[in-house]
């Protein structure tokens, strides 16, 4: 297995990747429209104390950077979520 750090992918994309993953399980996840949305954004609390933390581990940096990617990702992770959840509905 290759590890992340070989991938030469750019940062930013997999912190937006990662958290539009997230999101969207909440979205889908929760029974109740209102909660899987709250549960959704709340990622962005949680992106932003990881990021935060970031600070007391030695070899690490918080970039802000990495924050408006998580939020970016947040943000469509829970608007590509509702859709996937009127169409599980249907199922």
């Amino acid at each position: 297995m290759v590890a992340v750090g070989r991938l030469h992918i750019w940062d930013k994309l997999q912190h937006f990747g990662a958290y539009l993953a997230l999101s969207s399980l909440a979205v889908i996840g929760f029974r109740d429209k209102r909660r899987g949305i709250v549960a959704g954004l709340s990622m962005f609390v949680l992106g932003t104390v990881l990021e935060g933390g970031q600070h007391f581990s030695p070899g690490r940096a918080v970039e802000l950077g990495d924050v408006v990617a998580n939020g970016i990702g947040v943000s469509c992770g829970t608007l590509l979520g509702l859709p996937f959840r009127a169409l599980l509905a249907i199922l």
